[in-house]
């Protein structure tokens, strides 16, 4: 299906697509290789943010299903699974991933209609999450331990060997590849998982479920769809989880290291972030400016890793503000599923709420808004969740806007005047995900990029791009650990040391 498969309204699109949906699989709970619903039976709608209207319901998970995924889990691990050799854990993951592949745009289309992206975003974000699961099924068979040269009288060496189940809860703005993020080094290291997807999104990590089965031995990879109190919370403070990977919000992350902490159970956290792009007037000024406002408006601004606080040198301030309105002002707003949409709704009515109540406090706490903010009507629909991307100027760092997490499509510009200032706006935040600098001097690059507190620096474009092998992860509130590298496969294994004494004078 390509993107001329949509011709019709926007209503008329999304009841299509939604009818297709419901075609591709049972989407139900994955546990131990088959469908299940929710053992107390109840269900929840999963929702369509361009016309708030449903697109199927899928089972309301809690402890008991958690339970049951987690036992099985622990069933594949010990049975099967954790004792195969990497090589045979290479191939079935492989085979899973031509799978997949072969399914790529029905999973577009229900990664474009659970978030509300548009449909040529969500195909190359599926690609692109796939892409991470070949990723690590290739490169585990290069794991391993190493020797020791310690002693002469002893063979030393170590082991890597995997956790055993592995509880992973992922977001809802990006399902797919976030999910790929976690369960490729996972179950390539030899573990078993259990996921909670986000209860907005969870049809692609339901289906890929689905399109494991015959694949992986059945238990190996289970999905709990629910809530983050019924299924979520169960799953991370459950005492048969050896380890944790969770990706959200930073007040939420807290409550799972608390969960997890009762067992002593590991944890991998990418958090919020507020993250800071730093303009110095050498900069190529409408390069920067395209290079923010991709950042801020892709995905709606519902992204960790957006450089939603652009720090502009006072010199070049005003032509960075007039390229950057322009930029925003672009995008084409309207129908995810018709070509040439950029630019889709806001995932849910909350979201919408909490965007819109920053886009008022901004006002309020005295910065101006150069453009957009207003909400919008896509052509064919008024009930979906559409603001205009926006831009804030005359701000001050210590402004809740731009202090507080907004996930949404608002970009805030601070100025500065010399490089100390710069660095001190750009640390001035409680998180430290990602930044940016633009400059044409690379020695102004290399040391900014060393004195920014920030888990990634990208400098002058391709901002928050991820690609496979290049550690992901946060600084202060924004998490702990790295995602996408070769080195989260041992995030996902513990290391043993053998010690073997060897005879300095054997007898034959």
């Amino acid at each position: 299906m390509e993107l001329e498969h949509y011709t019709g309204s926007v209503q008329e699109n999304h009841q299509q697509a939604s009818e297709e949906a419901q075609s591709f699989g049972t989407f139900e709970a994955w546990i131990g290789g088959s469908s299940h619903p929710a053992e107390s039976g109840e269900t929840f709608e999963t929702r369509d943010p361009v016309v708030d209207e449903p697109i199927l319901s899928v089972p309301r998970c809690d402890e008991v299903d958690v339970d049951a995924a987690v036992e099985a889990a622990q069933d594949a691990f010990e049975n099967e699974w954790g004792n195969a050799t990497p090589a045979e854990r290479s191939e079935a993951l492989l085979e899973w991933v031509s799978v997949l592949r072969d399914n790529i745009e029905e999973l577009a289309i229900l990664e474009s209609l659970d978030v509300g992206k548009p449909l040529s975003y969500a195909k190359g974000e599926v690609n692109k999450g796939i892409d991470f699961i070949e990723y690590y099924a290739n490169i585990c068979r290069a794991e391993g331990g190493k020797e020791i040269a310690a002693a002469n009288d002893a063979h030393i060496y170590t082991r890597r060997e995997p956790y055993g189940v592995v509880g992973c809860v992922t977001p809802w703005n990006y399902p797919l590849v976030l999910t790929s993020w976690k369960i490729g080094p996972a179950l390539a290291a030899g573990n078993a998982v259990v996921l909670k997807p986000a209860e907005q999104s969870p049809l692609t990590a339901l289906r890929i479920a689905e399109l494991s089965e015959g694949v992986l031995p059945d238990g190996v990879f289970n999905v709990v769809p629910g809530f983050g109190q019924e299924a979520g919370a169960p799953l991370t403070g459950h005492s048969d989880v050896q380890k944790v990977s969770f990706t959200g919000e930073d007040v939420t992350g807290e409550e799972v290291m608390k969960s997890a902490a009762s067992n002593i159970t590991p944890v991998t956290l990418e958090l919020g972030g507020k993250s800071p792009f730093v303009v110095f007037p050498d900069a190529d000024i409408e390069q920067a400016a395209e290079t923010v406002a991709g950042s801020i408006t892709y995905n709606t601004g519902q992204s960790c890793d957006a450089c939603s606080r652009a720090l502009v040198h006072e010199d070049v301030r005003d032509e960075f503000v007039e390229k950057l309105v322009e930029e925003m002002e672009s995008h084409t707003i309207g129908d995810t599923l018709a070509e040439g949409t950029t630019f889709g709704p806001l995932v849910s009515e909350a979201q919408y709420e909490k965007v819109t109540s920053y886009l008022e406090l901004g006002v309020e706490e005295g910065a101006t808004l150069a453009t957009g903010g207003n909400a919008v009507e896509a052509e064919g629909t008024d009930d979906g969740w559409f603001v205009e991307p926006a831009v804030f100027v005359d701000a001050d760092n210590d402004m809740r806007i731009a202090q507080e997490e907004i996930f949404g499509p608002v970009e805030t510009v601070i100025t500065f005047s010399d490089y100390d200032e710069a660095i001190e706006l750009a640390n001035d935040v409680e998180f430290g995900l990602a930044a940016g600098v633009a400059t044409e001097n690379g020695s102004l690059a290399h040391r900014a990029a060393a004195d920014i507190d920030a888990g990634s620096v990208w400098v002058n474009k391709f901002y928050g791009r991820t690609v496979t092998g290049s550690p992901f992860g946060g600084f202060k509130r924004s998490g702990m650990g790295r995602e996408c590298s070769r080195d989260t496969l041992n995030a996902y294994t513990q290391e043993k040391t053998v010690h073997v004494p060897i005879d300095q004078d054997p007898t034959l």
